[in-house]
């Protein structure tokens, strides 16, 4: 939600106070009509998943988020970009249409490098506007302007389509 301020209910805010804070690593950046993730990390697996969790972030508040339940989601490519692509979009299907699952947590427990193949588990639960703020619908995922950079720093550029 980038600093943007949301009011909580006070369901909201026993969920806030009962889990630690959420280590966030990833900021949105201006684009004219979308949005764009610049997430970092140790590792290349920490630049992934803060990259996720930096579009679900700019959906819901997902310090709102109670880690109930567990949703596994394995994604392949052809080449580095086209994983994250489908990384991202694999994710954001479990939200928009298969579950309306939101994560609190995604964790990268594998990518293969050379097959182009990434294991990832999410914590979370299904949205509910009840229980979570609604911040910007994300309709899909963009090759445009996509960086991924592995070096003593991961970084990941991305682009939303809000």
């Amino acid at each position: 939600m980038d600093d943007r301020e949301l009011d909580l209910t006070e369901a909201q805010k026993v969920v806030k106070a009962k889990y630690p804070p959420i280590n966030k690593k990833y900021e949105y950046l201006d684009h004219t009509a979308d949005v764009q993730i610049h997430s970092w990390g140790n590792t290349l697996e920490e630049a992934f998943e803060q990259c996720a969790m930096g579009m679900f972030g700019y959906m819901t508040d997902t310090e709102t988020v109670q880690p109930t339940d567990t949703v596994d989601v394995d994604s392949e490519g052809h080449d580095m970009e086209s994983l994250l692509f489908h990384f991202l979009d694999d994710w954001l299907f479990k939200f928009s249409a298969d579950l309306f699952f939101v994560p609190r947590e995604i964790k990268v427990t594998h990518i293969d490098r050379m097959q182009f193949k990434i294991r990832s588990i999410g914590w979370g639960e299904e949205f509910c506007l009840d229980k979570h703020p609604q911040g910007t619908e994300v309709k899909a995922i963009t090759y445009s302007a996509m960086q991924i950079h592995d070096k003593e720093k991961s970084e990941i550029f991305a682009i939303v389509d809000i």
